[in-house]
This record gives structure tokens, C-alpha cells and sequence, in this order.
């Protein structure tokens, strides 16, 4: 039971009293009762959390590490998320800003299977960065879908996904939805199309059949909404599918971006995550956008990188900026800023993917 997470809270309190909120929260992330009453030297010794590290960030706010047992996790997808964050979650002046996690923890969860060269070979792109565009709006029948679909593919997008909100409606079934745009983008080109598949896991197993017998390789998830262990589970059962992260309830907790979105989603197996660009229509700042990108990219013992994906609020007229922002290892994702051109849609798009082309 020797081996440590070490996780990093930003802490708002005083100097004074900081020292006694990193121990009360090393308490609270493992053993959660009063240490005396403890007797039992392993568990002291071996489980209860340790503060390993205090620093003074100014301005009220302290950064505290904090070391966690490995074998409190099990290893398991949401018992990890337990025991990093799950009761100092309610305390409203605390963010779980990081962690570091172990070689073996990291080769017991596995990763993605595919990341950015998976998606690079799926789209015949060689080096150069990935264009994506999303099927919207909710509302539209299956065959209403599939004809947006063939504007943006003859774009010549490399990959079309489903908006995260559409899911198995009445007024697109995903049976129904899935095999209508899958043909209709496969007539239309070379583009790739993700499907968002979501429900119980039983349904979540369904769907990857449904797309896998449509010849897809690659869906849409939302892991805050599915579950991380259900999420986790469906990487594990297929290894030939790629799995691209939807941020939807990312912003629930306050976990750090770059933690959640870059390094816990490609933790679990995620080989692309969609983040909210800095200049969009939500908050993130450009340092919160280059610090998750790099955490999906960088080296991370056995773990394979994951594609970053930037969205929300992007236009074509935005693609030199972004690609100097971000480097060529990237998959820019622009939706709204694609299907408001209406009838000149396919003409944006194929702006959007020269744009990609002569700055790559």
C-alpha cells in the first residue's frame, strides 16, 4: 500500500488556518474519521493521506498537495475521481488543480489506443492538422441530418460528429439516424463520421454495434454524462474504435480543465477531447486552453496522446490565429460557424479546410 497520488487543491483560507485545512482534507480524501480512533498501524501508516506539499499562491489562495493511497482506488475509474475529489468536492473554496499519478496507475487504466496518429491515418492527413465539424441542430429528422451531413462532407472535412445533444429522440432515432448519415457522408466523400452514442451501458454497447456495422471506427462520448467507469469500460471492450470526449458537465465540479478534460478523459482511453476555445462563447482563458492541450499532448508514461479539440465559437476566419496558438497537433472544431452559411454551407466548409491545408 506504499505507492501515492499526490493530488494538488487550490485552497482559498488564511495563513493561519491552511495547515489545519490540508490535514483536515488529507483525512477527508481517505479514511474520513477522526485519525486517534485509528489503531490499526497499516492503515495509518499506508492510508491515511499525507500533506506533502503547502505553497503560498498570494491573494488568499494556497496550493496544497496532498499524498493519496493508490490502493484506495482500486483501480477504478470513478472510485480514482472518489477518492481525488469526492467529499472536499462540497467545500466551495477548494478546485482539485492536478494530479500526479503513478507509472502503474497509469498502465492499469491503459489510455487511448488510437490518439492523434489514429485519427491522422483515419483521415490520410500525414502531419498536417484535422478539420472537424458537428451535425446539428437537434430537432431534425434522420434524413433532414443527412442532408447537412453531405454539405459539410463535400467541404472536404475530414470528420463530421453528431452534436452531443442528439441522441436516440423520437425525432432521430439512432438506429435510424446513424446508418442514413453514415451512407450519405460515405457518398459524399472521404470525411469521417462520429456518431454520439450515450444511455445505460447496455444501450452504449448497442450503439458501437450499430456504428460498427456501418463500417464507422470512431464515436462521440460524454464521459461526465455516461460515467467514467462506463466510459472506461467501453475503450477497454473496443479496441478498434476511436473515442472522441464531450466536455457536456465538465464544468460541474471544479476540477481543473486541464486535469479533467486533458489528463483524467485521456486517462480513461479518450483519443480526442473537445474543449471550449478561449474568444468562444464560454470562459476559458488562452493559458487554460494551452496548459489542457498540453496535457493531452505531452509525454505521460506508457499513456498514448490525445488529440486536442478546440470549439465553441470558432470560424474559418479564426483558423491562422488558432493554428499559431496551438501548433499543428490539433483538430479544430467549427460548428455553428458552418451551418449558419445555410445554402453556401459546403463552400465554408471547403474555406474552413483550405485554410487548415495552407496553414499545415
Amino acid at each position: 500500500m506504499g505507492a501515492r497520488i499526490t493530488a494538488v487543491y487550490h485552497v482559498a483560507d488564511s495563513a493561519e488556518r491552511i495547515a489545519a485545512r490540508a490535514e483536515a482534507i488529507a483525512v477527508e480524501q481517505s479514511v474520513e474519521m477522526p485519525v486517534a480512533a485509528i489503531h490499526d498501524r497499516g492503515v495509518l501508516d499506508g492510508i491515511v493521506g499525507r500533506v506533502e506539499d503547502i505553497r503560498d499562491m498570494g491573494d488568499g489562495l494556497f496550493e496544497v498537495a496532498i499524498g493519496l493511497a493508490v490502493a484506495t482506488t482500486g483501480p477504478e475509474p470513478g472510485q480514482l475521481l472518489n477518492m481525488l475529489f469526492g467529499n472536499t468536492s462540497l467545500h466551495a473554496d477548494v478546485v482539485l488543480a492536478d494530479a500526479v499519478i503513478p507509472d502503474a496507475v497509469l498502465a492499469a487504466f491503459g489510455g487511448p489506443r488510437h490518439g492523434l496518429s489514429g485519427f491522422r491515418a483515419r483521415a490520410g492527413a500525414g502531419t498536417r492538422p484535422l478539420t472537424c465539424s458537428a451535425l446539428k441542430p437537434q430537432g431534425l429528422d434522420a434524413r433532414a441530418l443527412a442532408a447537412v451531413a453531405v454539405q459539410l462532407a463535400r467541404g472536404g472535412l475530414d470528420f463530421i460528429k453528431d452534436d452531443h445533444g442528439l441522441a436516440d429522440q423520437a425525432y432521430s432515432p439512432f438506429a435510424e439516424r446513424v446508418p442514413r448519415v453514415a451512407e450519405a457522408v460515405r457518398a459524399a466523400g472521404k470525411t469521417g463520421y462520429l456518431p454520439s452514442v450515450s444511455g445505460n451501458l447496455d444501450q452504449l454497447r448497442a450503439q458501437i454495434g450499430i456504428a460498427r456495422a456501418e463500417g464507422l471506427n470512431a464515436v462521440l462520448i460524454a464521459p461526465m454524462i455516461v460515467g467514467l467507469a462506463n466510459f472506461h469500460a467501453l475503450v477497454r471492450e473496443n479496441p478498434d474504435m476511436a473515442f472522441m470526449a464531450h466536455p457536456a458537465m465538465g464544468g460541474a465540479a471544479r476540477i481543473a480543465p486541464p486535469l479533467l478534460l486533458g489528463k483524467l478523459f485521456r486517462l480513461m482511453g479518450a483519443d480526442a477531447t473537445v474543449f471550449p476555445n478561449h474568444g468562444g462563447r464560454f470562459g476559458y482563458s488562452p493559458e487554460t486552453c494551452r496548459s489542457l492541450a498540453r496535457a493531452a499532448l505531452a509525454p505521460w508514461g506508457n499513456i498514448m496522446d490525445t488529440v486536442p479539440v478546440p470549439a465553441g465559437g470558432m470560424t474559418p476566419e479564426r483558423v491562422p490565429e488558432m493554428l499559431q496558438f496551438y501548433g499543428r497537433d490539433v483538430m479544430l472544431l467549427i460548428g455553428g460557424g458552418l451551418l449558419a452559411a445555410g445554402d453556401r454551407m459546403t463552400q465554408e466548409a471547403a474555406k474552413f479546410t483550405a485554410a487548415v491545408a495552407a496553414e499545415g
